[in-house]
């Protein structure tokens, strides 16, 4: 498997370390934070499908990376920077408010 770094270019799986599934942390201020952590760290679903990941450029330029790969074929439909993800994330729930 091939991932393009938007800073690198194209790298061989073995520039980056793997850390899991990019799914948002919850709010620890929120009323149901006990029972939103549980379900955080323990209940993920398992998608045969397009999923949204968490990748580190070890070897390359130490970027975070969000990786949208099929887990089905391992075919990687989108990469973008961790960066660039959190701050459209910011502004989508700051115009919900």
């Amino acid at each position: 498997m091939r991932i393009h770094c938007p800073h690198c270019g194209e790298r061989s799986l073995d520039e980056f370390s793997y850390l899991g599934d990019a799914v948002v942390r919850p709010d620890p201020a929120s009323p149901n934070a006990q029972e939103a952590f549980y379900t955080y760290g323990y209940e993920r679903s398992n998608v045969a499908g397009p999923m949204q990941e968490l990748w580190y450029h070890a070897a390359g330029c130490h970027a975070w990376l969000v990786v949208t790969r099929d887990t089905r074929t391992h075919e990687i439909l989108e990469v973008k920077s961790a960066h660039e993800v959190a701050l459209a994330r910011q502004k989508v729930a700051g115009t919900a408010q």
